[in-house]
């Protein structure tokens, strides 16, 4: 790895903060999914789910993060490069966690964009075939596919994310975003009555507001400056909801050990909220208060990558 990958690694394994020394193995011997592992929370899942002894098959479309990753985990963890819109490439990545570790026990699908911020009045088709293949079509490829090598297995557990927006509304969320995520919901409770004679399990968690780098998307900030703003969201987050403090990485990874691990073997169909009480009540932050927390996020993002060369 060069430096700024080190640097990405460091700045990656302090908002994860693992002790992995206590990591109990819950998950030895299976074999995951993880969509767009390469960086938010679903980092802190891959980061869990190797902790606690699973392989990972990490698919995100930022391959130099993933060839990262491939290298501090050497033989836990391969990527696949993989447009979540695109089936093919959907199908591409189940299949290779067959081909690299011989089956398929887990899906954690936590891809996503927050792009096409359009009102309804100027919303065109392609925005919302863009945005609807992204955020919600993408988790119906991804269970689909996974459904044979599960079966083959006697089983597995699917665990969508979803988002707190799409029942309590942000002013920063879109409205493709919103009505997708909140299908998601609705999707994890179909596919778990369905699926449920072939002992696959399928569970929403709903993350509430968490500092990752998809809140670059929304002011337009490089992957470079996206990747380093979270350092400067936490004050924002822990304002979010009546837990005062910032959710993490970990806390996501945690819920989805327990959905990907035996000790969920009789829960399905469940919507998980991990919001610090979001869901519960949302205070009141005007839209312009939001963005202007970015904006200057951002500002100090780009100061400190300047500073650094």
């Amino acid at each position: 790895m060069d430096q700024h990958e080190l640097e990405q690694a460091r700045r990656l394994d302090a908002r994860g903060a693992f002790a992995w020394e206590k990591m109990m193995g819950r998950l030895a011997g299976k074999v995951a999914v993880v969509t767009g592992g390469v960086s938010g929370i679903a980092f802190g899942v891959v980061e869990m789910y190797v902790a606690e002894g699973a392989n990972v098959i990490v698919a995100d479309i930022q391959a130099q993060k993933g060839a990262t990753l491939e290298q501090r985990f050497p033989g836990s963890v391969f990527f696949s490069p993989c447009d979540i819109r695109d089936e093919s490439d959907i199908a591409r990545t189940i299949a290779m966690a067959e081909e690299k570790f011989g089956g398929l026990d887990i899906v954690v699908h936590a891809a996503a964009s927050v792009d096409h911020k359009q009102k309804i009045v100027d919303l065109t088709t392609e925005a919302w075939d863009d945005g609807q293949a992204n955020l919600l079509r993408s988790h119906v490829m991804c269970i689909k596919h996974a459904v044979g090598p599960m079966e083959k297995r006697g089983g597995g557990s699917v665990v969508l994310i979803s988002s707190a927006a799409a029942e309590n509304f942000s002013p920063a969320a879109s409205m493709v975003y919103v009505v997708c995520k909140g299908a998601v919901l609705y999707l994890a409770r179909w596919a778990a009555f369905e699926l449920s004679s072939s002992n696959i399990r399928v569970n929403a968690i709903v993350p509430g507001a968490y500092a990752t780098s998809m809140w670059g998307q929304l002011v337009g900030a490089s992957k470079d400056v996206a990747d380093v703003m979270p350092e400067y969201l936490d004050e924002m987050m822990a304002g979010s909801q009546p837990l005062p403090k910032a959710g993490k990485p970990m806390d996501i990874a945690y819920a989805a050990t327990f959905l990907g691990s035996d000790e969920s073997r009789f829960v399905t169909g469940t919507q998980l909220a991990v919001d610090g009480g979001l869901s519960v009540f949302r205070p009141a932050v005007p839209r312009e208060k939001v963005m202007a927390y970015l904006e200057d996020a951002k500002a100090q993002a780009e100061a400190e990558l300047q500073q650094a060369g």
